[in-house]
């Protein structure tokens, strides 16, 4: 099992019905059939750090994470949620035994940062 916690806030001057908009696009990618278990809510964690919310997947393995990265409705919802993410901090991990695990992962993001190059700055404009 691979398991991605996503912990955000929204941008500055995000309206409401667009912070709403964002969370229903999280929510749909989130039962997608690749994923095995999922909640998208408020982040319960220290209000300093700065996150208000977060979003957890949890993906059986490998194959079915690059399925669900590159799924239509996922592409579609990055589409709607990147511009509003202000903050954004990820951990991941996973039960797998395969120590080369975390590189493999890795190794999915770059090659969809390679296929869809405006994701990628899409991403790297968020703080971390």
């Amino acid at each position: 099992m691979i398991v991605n916690v996503l912990r955000f806030s929204f941008r500055e001057g995000t309206t409401p019905e667009q912070e709403a908009e964002v969370l229903a696009a999280m929510r749909r990618t989130a039962t997608l059939e690749w994923v095995s278990f999922s909640t998208v809510g408020r982040d319960l964690g220290i209000p300093d750090e700065g996150f208000t919310h977060a979003y957890v997947v949890g993906i059986a393995d490998l194959d079915a994470l690059e399925r669900y990265m590159h799924d239509p409705v996922h592409l579609a919802g990055d589409d709607t949620i990147l511009p509003h993410l202000g903050r954004f901090g990820a951990v991941r991990f996973s039960d797998d035994g395969d120590p080369e695990v975390g590189a493999k992962v890795l190794a999915l993001h770059l090659a969809k940062v390679a296929k869809y190059p405006e994701w990628g700055r899409q991403l790297d404009s968020i703080p971390a």
